[in-house]
């Protein structure tokens, strides 16, 4: 037996079942190169480096960035010596999302006052 053998591994459907997402989301990642499993044959085999890595891509994502965006600081915890779970997110990247995000607010805000208007100028033909 290898080290590898030795590791604690999971099959896609309990990373899935783990993290909520589905099985399409996984392969998702998979064929954009951000998660790599380990294959015998067709098996998927994940491990706890690849645990951190989808937890960071779901917190990345819920943070509005783009899979670009989320592949450049996955390459950049990558190359920490530390790997911590933590993002690797400069004061500026910060900033610049953030501004991103307040402006993705107002567009949503103004489409839900519209809808909003739109609504209570028509009666509703229940």
């Amino acid at each position: 037996m290898d080290a590898q053998e030795h590791k604690k591994t999971y099959s896609i459907g309990q990373l899935a079942r783990e993290f909520g997402v589905s099985l399409r989301t996984l392969r998702f990642y998979e064929d954009r190169g951000l998660l790599t499993p380990h294959r015998k044959g067709t098996v998927r085999r994940y491990d706890e480096q690849h645990k951190t890595r989808l937890s960071m891509i779901l917190k990345a994502k819920k943070l509005g960035f783009i899979l670009a965006e989320i592949r450049a600081l996955i390459e950049r915890w990558k190359e920490d010596a530390a790997l911590t779970v933590e993002l690797p997110l400069t004061p500026e990247e910060i900033d610049r999302q953030i501004l991103h995000l307040e402006a993705q607010k107002r567009t949503i805000e103004c489409a839900i006052q519209e809808l909003t208007s739109r609504r209570k100028a028509k009666p509703r033909n229940d």
